[in-house]
Order: structure tokens, then sequence, then C-alpha cells
């Protein structure tokens, strides 16, 4: 039988030339303990740049997710993306499935080349709760904290009172691991204001190929351990500058959640809110998401200049 031409990998490797073509390049270190880690780094680190890390969330990979970024970044940074556990190409033999391990991971690679100190990271959705863990955990080496409809204080009791769309944990494990056109429609639904109406199955059933089912128990116990347990009394302060967005109908992590959050981290913590936008604002509001990243990351740096 002929393999059928694949719409998602042939994007896939088209992302994997942008990011190439944008001055990255593609590196894969083992840390020794049974992880891996892949990362794009930059092809030449400049000493008088800051770094700037890029975190994925759930769903396509971070190519996917931060492609529309990187070239407008690139020129003022050292920009480093990582694949979390489970994603791309890292893994780990490790039995923890914690953002906190996803933490000292990112780390831990990110020593190995050489960036021990003054990172600014930015997190979308799951890989904001990757990067507040790295500002709480590491805090010395996080210099600022760019957290997207990262639903990072949620407590165990909102499910049970109704916050979410979702009845369970295992509801929304179906969804956000989707394996049939169904489940991606649901997750289009709930990641779009404004979804994209009849996407044909085939395509759908490509990109669940594709992306969605490498890795999926271990992605199923990512999901299981966020919300196990969950309190916001436990949820240690971060005190690095703070940048909050949020999409206005966020339907996977509700606005409040982002109040919350602001109200948790207090004065230090600026909640940005786009209008008119899902969960999904890397992928609906590009534009408007880059002019909030570069107002609080790019700007100072222009004014520090001297003669600015």
């Amino acid at each position: 039988m002929v393999k059928c031409f694949s719409f998602t990998a042939t994007r896939d490797s088209c992302f994997r030339c942008s990011f190439s073509s944008a001055g990255l390049r593609s590196s894969t270190t083992d840390l020794g303990d049974g992880t891996v880690m892949h990362v794009w780094i930059p092809k030449l680190h400049v000493q008088s740049k800051p770094t700037l890390v890029l975190i994925h969330g759930f769903g396509a990979n971070a190519m996917w997710q931060w492609n529309d970024f990187i070239s407008p970044l690139i020129s003022r940074f050292n920009v480093y993306v990582p694949d979390l556990l489970f994603f791309g190409e890292s893994y780990t033999t490790r039995p923890e499935r914690s953002e906190q391990l996803q933490a000292e991971c990112v780390v831990r690679v990110m020593e190995a080349h050489g960036v021990v100190s003054g990172m600014n990271v930015v997190g979308i959705s799951y890989g904001g709760f990757v990067g507040y863990r790295m500002a709480a955990q590491f805090k010395e080496r996080i210099e600022k904290v760019v957290l997207c409809c990262t639903g990072v204080c949620p407590e165990e009791k909102d499910m049970e009172e109704g916050m979410f769309k979702v009845k369970s944990v295992d509801e929304a494990v179906s969804i956000l691991l989707p394996q049939t056109p169904d489940k991606m429609r649901e997750l289009m639904k709930l990641s779009f204001y404004k979804p994209t109406q009849r996407v044909p199955s085939c395509f759908l059933n490509d990109f669940i190929h594709v992306m969605c089912t490498e890795y999926l128990q271990e992605r199923k116990y990512l999901i299981l351990a966020l919300h196990k347990d969950r309190k916001l009394s436990d949820l240690p302060k971060i005190t690095q500058p703070t940048l909050i967005i949020w999409g206005e109908h966020d339907q996977i992590f509700p606005l409040e959640l982002g109040h919350r959050l602001k109200r948790h981290l207090g004065d230090n913590t600026e909640l940005v809110i786009i209008k008119n936008a899902g969960h999904a604002i890397n992928a609906e509001k590009p534009k408007e998401l880059f002019k909030h990243l570069k107002s609080f990351l790019i700007d100072p740096l222009s004014r520090a200049k001297p003669g600015n």
C-alpha cells in the first residue's frame, strides 16, 4: 500500500526550515540520568544579547506554536526553544511527571549550552506552568516571566464547582490528547474564539497521527499531575517582573484564573486581556500577542540604550 501524503508532516518540515533560516539549529543533549532534551538553539550565541526561552504547551510541537514569533524576536534575543519532556525529541526514563521536573530539565539543558543566568521566559498554557516553576525554583536565573493563558492557580475544587467546560480530569484528557476527529473538533472549539469550521476528517486524522499518538500515557500523567491536590495556598509567589496575557474568551483556562493569578502575585505583575480571542492566542492573535511581548521585553531594552 502506498503511503499517503501527510500535510502535517510536510508543514512540520516547513517549520523546521523556517527555524533554521531564522538562525536556529536543532540540538539534542543527554542529561545523563535517562533524560534527553531537544532544544532549538542560536547558531551563534551573542553575549551582548539577552536570552529568551520560549516554552510550548500541549498540542502541536514547539515549532508550530512559536514559528510566527522567531524572526521578530531573534534580532533582539538569543532565542532558545526547548521541547518539553514527552514532546518532540525530549524524553526521560525518570518516573516523575510534574512541571517541577520539566522546569529542572529546561534549566539543566540551558546550563549545558552555557546559559546559567539572565533568562527571560515566555510560556504558553502548559509551558507557562513550567516557566512559573523555573522562576520559583531557580529565581536567581530568571529575570522576567510572561505567562500566556496559564491556569497555574486553579484549585482541585474548581472543577467540582463548574468553573471548567469539562466535568472531570478524564474528560479533559480525552480532549487535550485527542485520538479521533470528533475529539479534535472539541479541542478546536474550546481553544479558539472562532474555530475553523468543517475541517475534513482526513486532515484531522493526519494531524492526530503525526502529533498526538507518541507518549500518550506519559502526557496523560502530565495532565493528571497538574490537577492532583492543587491548592492556591501551595503556589509559591514568584518575584520577577511578570506579564500575564489572557484570551478574553478562554474556555480551557477561564479568564477568572488570570485575575486570580494577578491577585496572588500582586503589584509586580501586569494582566493584559486580548479581546475576541480564546485559549490559543499565539495562533489566533499572533500580532497582538507579539505587541505585548515587545512592550514588556523589547521596548525596555531600547530605552536602556545610551542616547535613547
